[in-house]
């Protein structure tokens, strides 16, 4: 449990992370390419409808992905599986 919710942290905190950079990076010249990146998925603008006459249903899911948010997410797992290690050595030196 103490591991999902540790992946969950590293992952939220790796999206914010990343479009705080990327947000940051695209007015400075020499930063501007970790803000380069593109969406993926049905965009939102025109989701996809379905018409029922009775009810409407509307679908629409976009993900936008950066450079930044990549290289944080590289960060991220390298600093979950940083963290796991330290938690199984400080588990292993508390058993003795």
């Amino acid at each position: 449990m103490k591991k999902t919710l540790l992946g969950g942290f590293y992952l939220v905190a790796a999206v914010v992370v990343g479009a705080l950079v990327a947000s940051i990076a695209q007015d400075i010249p020499f930063l501007s390419w970790l803000a380069y990146g593109r969406s993926i998925g049905l965009p939102v603008e025109t989701p996809m409808v379905i018409d029922l006459s009775v009810v409407r249903l509307c679908f629409g899911l976009e993900v936008g992905v950066t450079v930044a948010h990549i290289l944080c997410f590289v960060g991220a797992f390298v600093g979950y599986r940083y963290t796991l290690r330290a938690l199984e050595r400080g588990r292993r030196d508390a058993g003795n």
